[in-house]
């Protein structure tokens, strides 16, 4: 390796032996490069965690009809809203108990626990013959699914400070990479019987089950990755069976004879976690923009296939697992080509503040889209879900890094843990919702004001716009005034990083 990227780790930091977090801490020392193995190995990990919360969404509708529990077909976006819900509503229940667990045995214990949860439960939910079975086993796959926070926080300890945007950006790129593969999947894979007859004969499995290939295939590929996951290095500090990272930087002090160290840090390490103001704000413009996030997935895919005497485009599942997989290899493309130097030239924050504004007119548009017709609509709808796409990826991103920057590494999980359980609130609100109002707009086609489909669309748009106007200005009363300073600063500091 060559000199640049070696270097004898500091003679005035002190590393505890048996320590995984020392350990960590010393490779990062020692070398400065950056490790494309645990690059990938988040990739995978987050993958896992997202493909199964979102592959449904192709064949849901499809699901909900043959459960034959819906009284008319327009009622069959209502039913799918609460299938989708019901994931979010356990990860709400439990994601901060799985931040405060990842904060107390460690960041890998949890990963391969909710990686084994998803192998289990999402093979389940393919098994389903029941719109109640599907909601229970969509819960527990909620519940204990508990890896998004923990693997947040993973991603900014186990890389070095300059690398940790690249770190949180894999994180977000692999969670909206598997929003656009998962339903790919659900919709090539999903009734193969009727697909691809001559290999999935009527009466076999599958066709009894039509919607179980899409679910083994995620699980599978979660079982491989669960293997792998049993060889990552832990990254919590654990000294003599307490959990501090602080020890590291105190022996400095120690030494030095100071009893306060760096007093000008953004954050106080005791401080309550509901009192840290860039934390608490980043979290609410998150949660704002996730329940648009969830919101948009299920409105779009259900909207891409209902009929269109509805407002829809009549798309098969194929035709929607198409329009999917070339958003996601646009969006791939674009995370590892454009989006370091479209960073730099304005910023994680200030890049997401101008791609949400261009996401208003695209979502407004596509009403108008379902006008179109053969070649013209398929070109035009894959060009407005590739922007679409690539925008929600860009905000989370930024969001990201102001979370974990703002909270030192014994909070982390914590702080990770309140953020998942606000969104996953949020996300569990946002499909039922979406449903709900998607149903509602096709029953009212000729209405005076937004017809039909011209509702739902200005509906997320109006979610979208209040999490743009919270970015361009962040809550800042006259008592959170120190707090809002040091959410500026972490910003400055994001912002000076890229550059």
């Amino acid at each position: 390796m060559s000199e640049e990227h070696m270097r004898e780790p500091s003679e005035e930091k002190k590393y505890y032996k048996d320590c995984p977090g020392c350990k960590v801490e010393q490779s990062k020392e020692l070398n400065q490069g950056l490790s494309i193995t645990n690059l990938f190995i988040i990739w995978a990990v987050v993958l896992c965690s997202t493909l199964p919360a979102s592959s449904l969404f192709p064949f849901l509708y499809f699901m909900i009809r043959d459960f034959k529990i819906a009284k008319a077909e327009a009622d069959i976006s209502y039913y799918a809203g609460y299938v989708g819900s019901s994931f979010m509503v356990g990860r709400t229940l439990t994601s901060l108990l799985w931040g405060m667990i990842s904060d107390r045995y460690g960041r890998k214990p949890v990963i391969i626990f909710s990686v084994f949860a998803v192998v289990v439960f999402n093979t389940l939910f393919g098994l389903s013959t029941s719109f109640w079975m599907a909601v229970i086993t969509r819960f527990l796959l909620g519940c204990l699914n508990g890896t998004i926070g923990p693997i947040k926080a993973y991603a900014t300890e186990i890389f070095r400070e300059e690398h940790q945007a690249l770190g949180l950006s894999t994180v977000s790129a692999a969670w909206g990479t598997g929003l656009i593969i998962g339903p790919a999947l659900g919709g090539y894979l999903a009734q193969p019987a009727e697909k691809y007859p001559h290999i999935f004969p009527k009466g076999s499995f599958l066709d009894k089950f039509p919607y179980f290939l899409p679910c083994f295939v995620i699980s599978g590929v979660s079982f491989v990755v669960l293997i792998a996951c049993l060889w990552i290095p832990e990254t919590l500090h654990n000294h003599n069976g307490c959990n501090v990272d602080e020890s590291i930087d105190d022996a400095v002090a120690i030494e030095n004879g100071i009893n306060e160290v760096d007093k000008e840090k953004t954050v106080q390490k005791n401080e309550n976690l509901f009192m840290n103001w860039p934390l608490m704000s980043s979290i609410i413009v998150y949660c704002v923009f996730s329940l648009h996030e969830i919101a948009y997935q299920e409105v779009f895919s259900l909207w891409c296939v209902s009929p269109q005497s509805l407002g829809g485009l009549n798309f098969s599942t194929n035709d929607v697992g198409n329009v999917l997989t070339i958003s996601g290899v646009a969006l791939v493309i674009y995370q590892l080509s454009l989006y370091q130097y479209m960073e730099k030239a304005c910023g994680p924050v200030g890049l997401a503040q101008i791609a949400g504004i261009f996401s208003i007119p695209i979502l407004q548009s596509y009403p108008f889209i379902a006008m179109l017709s053969g070649i013209a609509l398929y070109i035009v709808i894959n060009i407005a879900s590739i922007l679409k796409n690539i925008i929600s990826v860009i905000t989370i991103t930024s969001l990201f890094l102001i979370q974990n920057r703002a909270v030192e590494q014994h909070q982390r999980g914590a702080a990770n843990g309140i953020c998942m359980t606000a969104i996953s609130l949020f996300k569990a609100i946002g499909p039922a919702s979406g449903g709900t109002i998607l149903t509602w707009s096709q029953k009212r086609l000729d209405a005076t004001f937004l017809p039909g489909t011209h509702m739902v669309f200005f509906f997320l748009n109006l979610v979208e716009g209040l999490g743009i106007l919270m970015m361009f200005k962040p809550f800042l009363g006259k008592k959170k005034k120190a707090q809002s300073d040091q959410l500026h600063r972490v910003i400055i500091e994001d912002n000076n990083s890229s550059n």
